[in-house]
């Protein structure tokens, strides 16, 4: 079943607003041209917050103006993405891995150490692809090399060497997404051996065969944490995870059928008011029903590519509601920017817009304009 005519109409008008609005107010704006790098969030009349500049978001920056020439941005994405990269690869320190400062504690919340590393690899992976910088290999397998030290014994990676837990789905999750980045950027070794490891870790140590969902965190040797309060899902993580099988190269039939199982449960549990809400608990009861941007660009491309691939029209159907919701989060007195939260009301916070968000829209509109084209 080929897109619905008003999935194609929702494809051109955002592919438009990135394009005119999106890419260059970002570049133009929240890009430090005195200093480099990316500042972390513009305040919604378009002016920088004040905040620090992370690390991963010079990575997604630098990811996002790779593919910018791909969708057909007609500004200066080398040198948009350069502006991020560059700025990453100066916080590399003394032990191989990258830090916005040396000095900086790592939180054990899944989106530490080993998430930055992560995002480094895509940025890597989408520089070499984009701009054939055939460099950034090297880089990237010196990473790869270093976060050896992390891999758990049952599979997938720990938060720090020989940490037994807490252990995060998370990172894990964008090691995935960075191994197929390089699969498609350079063909063959390390980075086909990652992503299957990563993808038959998720499938058999991640989700759960009774409820086919999976926590964010998790107790030694990745079993249920102890704590109650510990056992939570994200909805928006199980949308990510089922987009990223579906997406990888050497996808098989059990890792299509459990992608295909992660949005049933996600568009069952995880969506009320039209809305993803943040969080579930361990029976898959609305544990937090706020809703954040990204959630809703995660359910948006993981329906739209199950959409293209199966020809369900609910999945058709439950993009173009991802898609309403999407809309409602990007409208905004300065156009190209967005609200990051929907309290459980149904209000939205006023607060800056955060560059890291970026990547997740991109991401959406590109699998969209592909889904709709047909371009599977």
């Amino acid at each position: 079943m080929s897109a619905p005519p008003k999935i194609r109409a929702a494809a051109a008008r955002l592919q438009r607003w990135l394009l005119d609005e999106a890419l260059p107010i970002w570049w133009e704006r929240a890009a430090d041209h005195e200093y480099g790098g990316y500042f972390d969030r513009l305040n919604l009349d378009g002016t920088v917050a004040a905040n620090p500049k992370r690390l991963r978001v010079q990575a997604r920056q630098a990811y996002v103006y790779a593919l910018a020439p791909g969708l057909g941005w007609s500004g200066p994405a080398k040198q948009a993405s350069r502006h991020g990269l560059i700025q990453m690869m100066s916080h590399k320190c003394d032990d191989g891995l990258f830090r916005t400062r040396p000095d900086e504690p790592a939180p054990r919340d899944g989106m530490g150490l080993l998430y930055d590393q992560a995002f480094v690899m895509l940025a890597l992976a989408s520089d070499l692809a984009a701009f054939g910088d055939h460099d950034q290999q090297r880089h990237a397998l010196a990473v790869l090399r270093d976060i050896a030290a992390f891999a758990h014994p049952r599979g997938g990676y720990a938060e720090a060497p020989g940490l037994p837990e807490p252990l995060f789905g998370n990172p894990n999750m964008h090691l995935f997404e960075s191994a197929q980045a390089w699969m498609r950027a350079k063909d063959g070794g390390a980075w086909d051996q990652l992503a299957a490891g990563l993808a038959r870790f998720a499938c058999e140590r991640l989700i759960d065969p009774a409820s086919g969902a999976m926590l964010e965190r998790f107790g030694p040797d990745w079993q249920a944490p102890a704590a109650a309060a510990e056992r939570f899902v994200w909805p928006g993580h199980l949308y990510e995870w089922a987009f990223l099988l579906l997406d990888w190269p050497d996808a098989d039939a059990t890792s299509r059928a459990a992608a295909v199982r992660l949005i049933e449960i996600a568009e069952a549990r995880g969506v009320e008011r039209g809305v993803v809400i943040f969080a579930l608990d361990e029976t898959l009861a609305p544990l937090d029903r706020a809703a954040r941007l990204w959630g809703q660009t995660e359910r948006l491309r993981a329906c739209a590519r199950a959409a293209a691939l199966t020809g369900d029209g609910a999945l058709w159907e439950a993009a173009s509601e991802a898609i309403g919701a999407l809309d409602a989060f990007l409208d905004v007195p300065t156009r190209g920017l967005w609200r990051d939260w929907i309290t459980a009301d149904g209000a939205f916070v006023d607060e800056p817009a955060p560059a890291s968000s970026l990547y997740h829209i991109v991401g959406a509109i590109a699998e969209l304009d592909r889904a709709s084209a047909g371009a599977m």
